[in-house]
This record gives C-alpha cells, sequence and structure tokens, in this order.
C-alpha cells in the first residue's frame, strides 16, 4: 500500500490543482525533459554540415550532458525529500529554460556544449523528484511507477521526430524547435507554481547534497540483481541517442535527419508500449521479457547493420525497444516499492546514476573508437556488450528465481 507524508502548510492564496490534474503535468514534464534530451540527436547532420561535425563531438555533446546529470543526482538527487518537490522543480525548469535559450542561439561547439551541460544539471535535479511526486500523488498503488517508464520513453520518441520534423520542414533549423520547447516549459513553470506539495519539511536538506547513493537496506539486494538490466537497456539508449543516426545512414545510406528519429522513435516507441502492456504484470516476468528481447533484438539488429537491410535493422530496433522498455519498467516495479516515501527520492537518483553512467560512458568510449576502428566494428563490440549484460541479468534471474518481498511495499 503506498503512503505519503503531508505536506507543509502552504498559503491558499496560490491557486491549486487538483490531485488528477496534477499528476498528468507532472507525467508531461516527464516526457518534456526527456524529449528536450533527445532534441539534438537528429540535428547532428546539421550541426556536421555548419560546423564540421564528427562522431566523437556528437557522443560528447551526448555524453557532457549525461555525466552533468550523473553529478546532479549524486548530490541533490534526494533534497526535493527534504525541501519539497515544487521548489526543485520549479528550479530545474527555469535552468531548462536558460538551457534551451542557449541552444536556440548556438553558433558552434562550445555554446552546443554549454548548453547540453546545463540541461543535465537541470534533467538530474529534476528527475527523482518528479518521479517520486508521480508516486506521491497517484491514486491507484503501482500507477506512477508505470508512467515513470512510460512518459520517458514516450518523451523521448516526441523529442527525436518532432525535433527531425520541424529541423526539416521549418525555418532556422538549429532554434526553431528549441524555441518551441522554451515556450513549453515557461508554461510548465507556471502549472508546477500551482501544483500542490506532497514532500518535504525533512531536516538535513544541507547534508543531503554530499554526493551519495542513497540506498534503503531493504532495497540493496534488488539493485544488485536488476543493475546488469539496467545498465544493457541504458547503453543501448545512450548507443542509439548519439550514433544512433550515423549507423542508420551508413547502413542504409539515407541521408535526411529523418532515419535517426524513426530509429530512436521506434526504440523508445516500442518501449511504451511494451510498458503499457505488461503493465500487470509482476517486476520479475516484466524483466524476463525485457532481457530476452534485448538480447534477440540486438542481435537482429547487428544482421541488418550488415547485410544494410533496412528491415532487418527497424525489426531489430522494435524487438529491442520492447526489451528496452520491459527491462527500464522491471527494475522500477522491482525495485521501488520497497523504498518508503521518504525514501523513494534518494532510490530512484541511484537507479538514475546507474542509468546514466551506462547511458553515457560507454556511448562516449564508442564515439572515440568510431575514429579507431571505425563505425560497423564499433557498433558490432558495442551490441556484443549490450547482449552480455542483457543475457548476464537473464541467467541471474533464472537462477535466483523470485525474491521475497519485491513487490511488497516498505510501511512508513
Amino acid at each position: 500500500m503506498t503512503t505519503t507524508v503531508s505536506p507543509p502548510t502552504e498559503s491558499t492564496s496560490r491557486p491549486r490543482l487538483g490531485r488528477g490534474v496534477a499528476f498528468t503535468l507532472i507525467a508531461v514534464i516527464i516526457a518534456t525533459f526527456l524529449g528536450a534530451s533527445a532534441t539534438p540527436t537528429p540535428l547532428y547532420e546539421h550541426y556536421q554540415q555548419l560546423w564540421g561535425f564528427s562522431s566523437l563531438a556528437s557522443t560528447l555533446v551526448f555524453g557532457i550532458y549525461a555525466l552533468a546529470l550523473l553529478a546532479t543526482l549524486l548530490t541533490a538527487g534526494s533534497l526535493s525529500d527534504h525541501i519539497g518537490r515544487r521548489p526543485v522543480l520549479l528550479g530545474a525548469l527555469a535552468l531548462e529554460a536558460v538551457s534551451l535559450a542557449l541552444f536556440a542561439s548556438a553558433d558552434g561547439l562550445t555554446v552546443l556544449l554549454i548548453a547540453r551541460v546545463v540541461q543535465g544539471v537541470a534533467t538530474g535535479a529534476a528527475i527523482s523528484a518528479l518521479g517520486s511526486a508521480l508516486i506521491d500523488l497517484e491514486r491507484t498503488p503501482g500507477r506512477g511507477s508505470i508512467i515513470n517508464s512510460v512518459a520517458p520513453t514516450v518523451g523521448l520518441a516526441v523529442g527525436a521526430v518532432g525535433s527531425s520534423l520541424i529541423s526539416e520542414h521549418l525555418p532556422r533549423p538549429t532554434s526553431t524547435v528549441y524555441l518551441v520547447l522554451l515556450v513549453l516549459v515557461i508554461l510548465e513553470i507556471f502549472g508546477i507554481w500551482a501544483t500542490p506539495e506532497t514532500s518535504g519539511g525533512r531536516p538535513g536538506a544541507w547534508q543531503s547534497l554530499r554526493p551519495t547513493l542513497a540506498v534503503p537496506r531493504q532495497a540493496r539486494t534488488m539493485i544488485a540483481l536488476t543493475a546488469p538490466c539496467l545498465i544493457a537497456v541504458w547503453a543501448l539508449g545512450g548507443f542509439y541517442l548519439s550514433l544512433g543516426p550515423a549507423l542508420a545512414r551508413n547502413a542504409l545510406e539515407v541521408h535526411s535527419s529523418l532515419i535517426g528519429a524513426v530509429m530512436v522513435a521506434t526504440l523508445t516507441g516500442f518501449g511504451a508500449a511494451a510498458v503499457l502492456t505488461f503493465r500487470k504484470l509482476g517486476g520479475r516476468t516484466v524483466m524476463l521479457i525485457g532481457t530476452t528481447a534485448l538480447v534477440l533484438g540486438v542481435a537482429v539488429t547487428l544482421v541488418g547493420a550488415e547485410i544494410s537491410s533496412a528491415v532487418f535493422i527497424l525489426a531489430g530496433t522494435a524487438i529491442a525497444g520492447i526489451g528496452f522498455g520491459a527491462g527500464f519498467q522491471g527494475t522500477i516495479l522491482t525495485v521501488m516499492p520497497l523504498a518508503a516515501n521518504h525514501e523513494r527520492a534518494g532510490l530512484l537518483s541511484t537507479v538514475y546514476v546507474i542509468a546514466y553512467l551506462a547511458n553515457s560512458l560507454p556511448a562516449l568510449l564508442a564515439g572515440y573508437l568510431v575514429g579507431k576502428v571505425g563505425l560497423v566494428d564499433t557498433t558490432r563490440g558495442y551490441g556484443a556488450l549490450v547482449m552480455v549484460l542483457a543475457a548476464a541479468a537473464l541467467i541471474g534471474l533464472l537462477v535466483t528465481g523470485e525474491r521475497k518481498g519485491t513487490t511488497t511495499s516498505v510501511p512508513e
């Protein structure tokens, strides 16, 4: 059973959104943050034409975002448990607005990197507060965890495809999409201002800023068990968001930003569909499906890259997308119920620390290796790594079986 702490007393003069509307708003903001993070991916070809972008530059732009996000999670990941969800989200949205303004005015790689760092800090500050707020506001136990898994994948898909369509059909391809997002973020700031507080009032806010991984004792075994699956899922996502467009153009000989967006949207779209399809299954069952789909999907994608087959590449990406969504959903369903209300943001930030380490470091290494051994060989090695990790998680689940307490909540 999900419980909540009493929110701090608030002024009655500020308008308040209803609980259901606030829940929906939080879900939209999650999608916005993740969508904004995927927006540069289809634009790499434009940047290459303008500034001579290389594969290493594209992975650097992606990786520096993930590392900034990671550093923020390590310091501010549990801050909203202490000072409240709303103050953290207002600050994060303001930073996101600054990053979008920088993106829109970027005239070279330096400004682009600065914008990505600011965006990473904003997303890192927001993401655990947003996920925790969803669970705080849920009316049906488990619904918040499902939306926590669906909203990021939907956001990534919409962000990638929307960025590609806007850049190809509207003027100023490297700035218009960011200005559209900027307007949306400003509206969301007003929405959060009217959202009821669901947490906060706990002492220790300054101490919580010390870099730490907050994992409740009762969740440590499950974190260790699910880590290989979590790493495989987000390493795959990092590859698609940084080098996916280059792989598609190289294998299929298609020179359009839309093909890279289609790759990302296929991966994340099927991921979202998997979350919704498997939402009534237990966490361990969903993870078994996810790890199996990851191994199979990556294998089919690699075959497609070898024979330059669009059918195989997209089919493999779709299957891997099922693994992407189910693997992450299974982790959330298995781990998060083990945290009490006041432990949620800290535990969720730890999950995202693992995720974004896997999301960034392999992608950065891959960007470096492309210049040394080529895109095809790098793709082979990267795909093999993802398959080994997913297989290790699958074997671990099969060997250990159902662990006691994986689907039960911890009382306050």
